[in-house]
Formats: C-alpha cells, sequence, structure tokens
C-alpha cells in the first residue's frame, strides 16, 4: 500500500529542487534520508527529508501495525513540478528596470512498500 505527501509553494526553483529529487527517486528509504541529510543543498535537501518523513508517517497510519523496517518501504516515484512565480523589478542603468522572477515549486513523493508490492502482482497474476 502506498503513501502520498505533497509540498506545494517551497519558494526553491523547481530546477534546483529536481536535482534531488533525481538523487533520491527508486531509493530505500534509509538510504534516501542519509542522502538527503548530508547533501550540501541545505535548505531543499531539509525540505524534502522533511516530505519524506511525512510520507512515512502516511504511511504508518495507513499500515497500522506494520513495521517500516520489515516493509522495506522505497520512493516509488518523486516529481517536482513549477509552482507560482513571484516577479519582482531590479533596478538597472539609465533608469530601466529588470524583471527578477523567484520562482516556486510544488513535490510529490510517493512511498511504497517492496513487499506489499510484490503480493499485489502476484495476486494480479493468478486472478
Amino acid at each position: 500500500m502506498e503513501a502520498i505527501a505533497k509540498l506545494n509553494n517551497c519558494p526553491t526553483s523547481p530546477r534546483k529542487m529536481r536535482l534531488l529529487a533525481d538523487l533520491v527517486r527508486g531509493k530505500r528509504v534509509g538510504e534516501a534520508m542519509n542522502i538527503l541529510r548530508f547533501n550540501n543543498k541545505k535548505e531543499s535537501s531539509h525540505r524534502l527529508d522533511k516530505l519524506l518523513r511525512s510520507a512515512i508517517a502516511n504511511w504508518e497510519q495507513k499500515n497500522e501495525g506494520a513495521d517500516v523496517e520489515s516493509a522495506q518501504l522505497y520512493v516509488k516515484t518523486i516529481f517536482v513540478d513549477g509552482g507560482a512565480m513571484m516577479k519582482r523589478v531590479r533596478p538597472a542603468p539609465q533608469g530601466r528596470a529588470y524583471r527578477v522572477r523567484k520562482r516556486s515549486n510544488h513535490v510529490t513523493l510517493v512511498v511504497d512498500s517492496k513487499i506489499a508490492a510484490t503480493v499485489e502482482t502476484v495476486n494480479n497474476n493468478n486472478a
């Protein structure tokens, strides 16, 4: 059984957040948390770490009594979409103004159990 966690309007550019999302995609939860904890991109990695913890908590809520370590949780999907953009103005020479786009993003993270996924595929094949 999979669990979803979403982070909306994160004030980081989607391009920067996708770099971290690509590192974590498909990894086991413990390994993904270590990657995020020791990454140089402090702000983005802290937010993704918090989102991953939220997805694990959502999975625990759905599967009461199940153990996280024995379920072999992994990051099934993670994707980053562009969010709202704040448009600001920076002064430029000769009375002009340059536009500054402060980008934000939406992150969606899905965590699933490897054991449950294999049991479901076996059951679907037998039916």
